[in-house]
């Protein structure tokens, strides 16, 4: 590519970008703080002051007070599909673009979408709306996205199998938390304003435990200020030199291990709002024409994963893992090297802690800083 190409192509990124609808985020601790309710109410704001606003998919859990706030809001129908012998709705993405609103209402962004539709998730809808220039306001809970989910299965016990990138919320122009105390929402629950009064018991014993919700306000409140604060950085001026951090996560085949190793890297790299990468080095035991299926599937899944979390994955070969890591943190500059903690048999500990301490000693040489993450 000349580069009269990449300035042409630069050019254009920035022309898109400018088309591109604005994205507004509601984030909750829970179901049934209030996300869906904020976002009819801004709708109707909206209305009143001649924005062309229509819901693109609104869930409203049969709670009557979000069904009040429907009634004198354009909507567009949903599609219907078969999928095993039921007839399902699913928001009509194309029907959205086709009709062009100023501005779309988008409920549940975590949600998956039917098999057969043009995208898997929710989220990859919204972005098409916004590709199209048009502008999304949407809501999401805390336990839905992606880097979070150690932490919300530490918290609940529930594996969530919904989840929404960290770079989705990244993309957004504004994000705003839905709060309210653990007492407030307990109280609505036992109202009936969550729930079906049915499921309410089996909510307080479960999930709607003080505890548990206090946690996770935590982690919604401390999203939504990183998020805050990244918008303030890239707004502001920097006082000196700008920071050009670049974290890179060093991964084996461990599945659970590299799962969390990415995780907690993309939290980092997103909180510096920088760029990073995930390493892994195929030993010659794990070739192609030697890696056991399982490890190849797992690989596949934690390198998909950290693409949609926003890294740049690297794989390289080589019997010396240290040497190998050494030479892709020269190569791109890293300035952050993430590690699991070591779990070392007592027959393995003399063999690895040799390679460890030569990695600590050699990162230690570059001044590079290591992150060992638990």
């Amino acid at each position: 590519m000349t580069p009269n190409d990449q300035n042409a192509d630069r050019f254009l990124a920035l022309i898109r970008e400018s088309r591109r609808g604005k994205f507004k985020v509601y984030i909750g601790m829970s179901a049934g703080v209030g996300k869906s309710y904020r976002m009819l109410q801004e709708a109707h704001s909206l209305l009143r002051n001649g924005v062309d606003v229509t819901i693109g998919f609104i869930e409203t859990h049969k709670r009557a007070e979000t069904e009040a706030l429907v009634a004198g809001l354009p909507m567009i129908p949903r599609r219907t599909l078969f999928y095993k012998g039921r007839q399902l709705a699913e928001m009509d993405v194309q029907a959205i673009i086709n009709t062009h609103p100023e501005l779309v209402i988008v409920d549940e962004l975590a949600h998956t979408n039917i098999p057969g539709s043009k995208n898997e998730k929710r989220w990859q809808d919204v972005i098409e709306i916004l590709d199209a220039g048009i502008n999304v306001i949407s809501a999401v809970n805390i336990q839905h996205i992606e880097s979070l989910y150690d932490d919300v299965k530490k918290i609940t016990n529930i594996d969530v199998t919904e989840r929404v990138p960290d770079r989705v919320l990244q993309l957004a122009d504004e994000v705003v938390n839905i709060d309210l105390t653990a007492d407030e929402l307990i109280t609505r629950l036992k109202e009936g304003k969550i729930y079906d009064p049915a499921k309410v018991q089996t909510a307080l014993a479960n999930f709607f435990q003080a505890d548990k919700i206090l946690q996770l306000r935590e982690l919604a409140l401390k999203e939504v200020a990183g998020q805050v604060e990244r918008k303030v950085d890239m707004a502001l001026p920097q006082a000196g030199p700008p920071r050009n951090e670049r974290f890179m996560a060093a991964i084996s085949s461990s599945h659970e291990t590299a799962r969390r190793v990415i995780r907690k890297t993309a939290r980092l790299a997103s909180y510096y709002n920088s760029r990073w990468f995930v390493l892994y080095v195929q030993p010659p035991s794990e070739s192609p024409d030697r890696i056991r299926l399982d490890l190849q599937r797992h690989l596949i899944n934690n390198f998909k994963l950290a693409t949609e979390l926003g890294a740049e994955v690297v794989q390289t070969k080589g019997d010396n893992i240290v040497d190998c890591i050494m030479a892709e943190v020269e190569n791109r500059k890293i300035t952050t090297v993430c590690i699991g903690k070591p779990h070392f048999s007592l027959i393995q500990i003399i063999v690895r802690t040799n390679a460890f301490n030569r990695l600590l000693n050699k990162l230690s040489d570059s001044d590079v800083d290591l992150i060992i993450l638990s």
